[in-house]
C-alpha cells in the first residue's frame, strides 16, 4: 500500500493544477500522460499559449506541424526548457528538443524529443523511505505538405512512455506505461488588405494524441491519453517596414469523456442501497469499483472522442465549460526584438488555470532567444511564476555565417 500511496502522491503533484476549491462542482478532465499537456516552448508561453495559427517557427510541431512549409528558412532546431510547477517543489522540469527540414519548397520533415521529470519521490512518507525518479517521455515525427499557395495539412506519429511506478523489491502491481499516438494537422496562411497594408491573416486546425491508452496494471485499469482539439487564428499586420503587431486566439477542448463524479457514485448508491450520503461519501474502493461497472475504463480511444462532446453530468452548459480560451499579442520591431503578452482562461470547474503571460525574444540571423513567464490570477495556483525559455537555431543562417549555404 505504502507504493500506492506514493503514485497517488505523485499523481496528485501533477495534477494539483488543476485542484481549485469552488462554489459549484470541480469536474475537471482526467487523463494520462498529462506532461503532454504543458507547452514547451517560450513564444507560445509569453502570448497565453497560443499557437496553432501564429507565424511558423522552429517549435510548431507542438502546436501545428502543418506550419512548417511555411517557413522561410530550409531548416532549424530549437531547445526548450521549462522548470514546472516551482511552487510546490524545485525539481519538476520540462526538457525539449525540435527540429525541421524542409525537403524542397512545398514539403517538410519533423520532429521532436520531450522529457518530462517529476524529481525525486519518496516511496512512502517514512523518513527512512526509498525514493525513484519518475519521468515521461515523448518523441515525434511529422511530415507536412502545401497542398496549394495558401494551405497546407500534415501528419504526425508519437510514441509515448510513461514511468510513474516504483521498481522497489516486491514492486509488481504498477508498470511504466506507453501509447502510441497520431496528429492531424491543417494550416491556411492568406493575406488580406487593411488600411493600405498588407496583412497576414492564419487559421489552424490541430487534432493531436489521437491514439492508445495507457495502463500501469497489466490493462486492468486504462488511462486516455490527452487528445486534444485546438483552433484558432491570427492576424498580422504591419505598421511600417520595421513595425508589426499580431494578435491570435486559440479554443482547445480536451476530446476524453468527462469522469463520473464522486456525487454521482454517491446518488446511485443511496438509489440503490439505501442509507444517507454520508455513508458513501468517502467509499473511494467502490467508487472506483462503480467507474469499472459503469464501463468509463473500458470505452475505446475513439469512442472516447465522441463521447467527449455530450458526456458532461451538467449537460450543454458544463461541456461549454470544458473549453479553454486563450488570446496573445506579439509586437515585433524589425523581425529582431519581440514583446509578448497574453490571457489563458480554463473554467474554474474545470481546473482553473487562468493566467497573464508575458513575454520576450531577441532573433539574429544565426540564433533567437525567448523567455516567457506566467502571472497566475487564481489564488494559490501552482502555475504562478512558471518561467520558459527557448534557445533557437536557424541552420541557413549558421550556412551562411561558414559560408557553406547552397544558392
Amino acid at each position: 500500500m505504502k507504493k500506492a500511496l506514493s503514485i497517488i502522491v505523485l499523481l496528485f503533484l501533477v495534477l494539483s493544477a488543476r485542484a481549485q476549491d469552488v462554489k459549484n462542482q470541480l469536474n475537471p478532465i482526467y487523463h494520462g500522460a498529462n506532461s503532454l499537456a504543458i507547452a514547451p516552448d517560450a513564444r507560445a508561453g509569453g502570448m497565453g499559449d497560443v499557437g496553432v495559427a501564429t507565424d511558423p517557427d522552429v517549435n510548431s510541431q507542438y502546436w501545428n506541424p502543418a506550419k512548417y512549409p511555411f517557413c522561410i528558412s530550409r531548416s532549424g532546431v530549437a531547445l526548450n526548457y521549462t522548470p514546472w510547477l516551482r511552487q510546490i517543489v524545485n525539481d519538476i522540469d520540462l526538457a525539449n528538443i525540435t527540429g525541421y527540414y524542409r525537403l524542397g519548397d512545398y514539403d517538410a520533415l519533423s520532429g521532436s524529443l520531450r522529457y518530462f521529470s517529476l524529481g525525486e519521490v519518496a516511496e512512502s512518507l517514512d523518513d527512512d523511505a526509498n525514493t525513484f525518479k519518475p519521468y515521461e517521455l515523448a518523441v515525434d515525427v511529422a511530415y507536412s505538405r502545401m497542398l496549394s499557395e495558401t494551405f497546407s495539412a500534415g501528419v504526425a506519429l508519437r510514441f509515448i512512455y510513461s514511468d510513474l511506478a516504483y521498481k522497489g523489491e516486491g514492486s509488481d502491481a504498477l508498470k511504466p506505461a506507453s501509447a502510441f499516438a497520431a496528429d492531424i494537422a491543417f494550416y491556411h496562411n492568406g493575406y488580406l488588405n487593411l488600411g493600405g497594408h498588407e496583412s497576414q491573416l492564419g487559421w489552424g486546425l490541430n487534432i493531436s494524441n489521437v491514439g492508445s491508452k495507457l495502463s500501469y496494471d497489466e490493462g486492468n485499469t486504462t488511462e486516455f491519453i490527452p487528445t486534444n482539439l485546438r483552433l484558432g487564428t491570427s492576424l498580422l499586420v504591419p505598421f511600417d517596414e520595421y513595425n508589426t503587431l499580431s494578435i491570435s486566439a486559440d479554443a482547445n477542448k480536451l476530446l476524453v469523456p468527462t469522469r463520473p463524479t464522486m456525487d454521482q457514485y454517491v446518488d446511485h448508491m443511496v438509489k440503490t442501497e439505501g442509507g444517507e450520503a454520508k455513508d458513501y461519501e468517502k467509499d473511494y474502493g467502490g467508487y472506483r469499483t462503480w467507474l469499472e461497472g459503469e464501463g468509463y475504463f473500458n470505452v475505446s480511444p475513439i469512442s472516447g472522442i465522441f463521447k467527449s462532446f455530450h458526456d458532461a453530468p451538467n449537460g450543454f452548459k458544463e461541456e461549454m465549460q470544458e473549453i479553454q480560451w486563450s488570446v496573445g499579442l506579439e509586437y515585433a520591431y524589425n523581425n529582431q526584438f519581440f514583446l509578448r503578452g497574453g490571457y489563458h482562461y480554463e473554467h474554474p470547474n474545470k481546473g482553473n488555470r487562468t493566467y497573464w503571460t508575458v513575454g520576450a525574444g531577441f532573433k539574429m540571423n544565426v540564433f533567437s532567444l525567448d523567455a516567457g513567464y506566467v502571472i497566475s490570477t487564481a489564488q494559490s495556483n501552482p502555475l504562478d511564476q512558471t518561467l520558459r525559455f527557448s534557445l533557437a537555431f536557424d541552420m541557413d543562417g549558421i550556412a551562411d555565417l561558414l559560408g557553406k549555404r547552397r544558392r
